[in-house]
């Protein structure tokens, strides 16, 4: 003979289990601090500015080869 099962407690581990996992998502996904992010888009910015920055030709000297 087989197990007895109460289908109202497998449902809801299934359930709990579903929302674990997209809570896991979602905080991979949208996990980091407001302050982490802008700090990182600052040094992006940063980084960019410098990089440009050491440029020999503008943009508009590339463009007239």
């Amino acid at each position: 003979m087989g197990e007895i099962v109460n289908l109202r407690q497998v449902r809801k581990a299934k359930s709990r289990a579903e929302a674990d996992a997209q809570a896991e998502a979602n905080r991979i996904a949208f996990g980091r601090p407001k302050k982490a992010r802008t700090l990182q888009q600052k040094r992006k910015a940063l980084e960019e500015a410098r990089h440009e920055g050491h440029r020999l030709a503008g943009p508009q000297d590339d463009q007239q080869d």
